[in-house]
């Protein structure tokens, strides 16, 4: 069994999301669209999918913007041991309670410094073959997050997770977007059209 990828510790949270943070050089794991979950205790946990992934200034980076010539090595010692965390915006898409998972809002929110992990491909797989596509509501009735977008980075990821089955399992999802947004052209157009750039 490999090894689950920690991307980083939760820093506030809410039923239908939460904001982690990680340290820069841990930014190779997280992916915008990816699912993640954080697990609790007697076997709960809260998935969700990344929507923003956001990197603040601080004073010194403010300076080396400005400053000339930065040298390789003040650039490779601010990102690797920098202070400021790397944000990712979760959106809470369902939970997992006593070995079933539930395309739900969670009943509770996970805590301060939990551990937020990488979902890889079982997960993924796992996740998405849990009922209908259940999931798709909580991200087309989300606010603020580019929807189009998010669902393209998930079903090409969540896809390949599929392997053998991943073309007809984006079929079959697509075809629910479809049957979802029908009363909402411009919102259907404007996931059709990422979902589209997906398949280039």
């Amino acid at each position: 069994m490999t090894q689950p990828i920690e991307i980083g510790r939760l820093l506030r949270a809410g039923t239908t999301g939460f904001i982690a943070g990680c340290r820069v050089n841990q930014l190779d794991a997280p992916a915008f669209g990816a699912l993640v979950r954080a697990p609790l205790s007697d076997g709960y946990q809260v998935y969700g999918l990344i929507h923003d992934i956001h990197i603040d200034d601080d004073g010194l980076v403010r300076q080396l913007v400005t400053a000339d010539n930065v040298s390789e090595e003040v650039m490779r010692d601010n990102r690797e041991r920098r202070i400021v965390p790397v944000e990712m915006s979760v959106l809470a898409v369902g939970y997992e309670q006593d070995g079933k998972i539930h395309h739900l809002l969670p009943p509770r929110p996970p805590l301060s410094l939990d551990v937020i992990y990488l979902c890889d491909g079982k997960d993924l797989v796992r996740f998405t073959s849990a009922g209908r596509f259940g999931y798709f509501r909580h991200i087309l009735r989300s606010q603020d997050v580019p929807i189009g977008e998010v669902l393209a980075a998930h079903l090409l990821q969540a896809g390949k997770a599929h392997e053998k089955n991943g073309e007809a399992w984006k079929e079959d999802a697509t075809q629910e977007l479809i049957t979802l947004l029908r009363d909402d052209y411009p919102q259907l157009m404007s996931v059709l059209g990422a979902l589209g750039d997906m398949a280039v």
